[in-house]
């Protein structure tokens, strides 16, 4: 736990500059969905915005300090795996935190 801490207090993160989404990209048009309330599977990312990888469009908006989760949902044999966005959480926290876990190593 305290090497998570000490990884958290090294990322120097300035929230106006680094984190902000463009709006007019396709990852600032995901952003924006998300936080209208729209569930996301793979497929609607990639057809609805054109975006080849869905899974590094998501990394990039969680990196960005946006909390966003793969759910499934469904019942037996019609599940699906739904992005969905997240409550709200101190941005710098959740994108220093997806950062740490992304640099750990194993």
């Amino acid at each position: 736990m305290y090497k998570l801490l000490e990884r958290l207090t090294t990322f120097k993160l300035d929230i106006r500059s680094k984190s902000k989404m463009r709006t007019n990209s396709k990852q600032g048009a995901i952003l924006e969905a998300l936080q209208s309330g729209e569930r996301l599977t793979s497929a609607d990312i990639k057809s609805k915005f054109n975006v080849s990888n869905p899974g590094a469009a998501i990394q990039a908006i969680k990196f960005a300090g946006y909390p966003v989760f793969l759910n499934t949902v469904g019942k037996k044999g019609a599940k699906v795996k739904v992005y969905t966005m997240g409550t709200k959480a101190p941005r710098e926290v959740i994108a220093a935190g997806y950062r740490a876990l992304a640099t750990r190593t194993a």
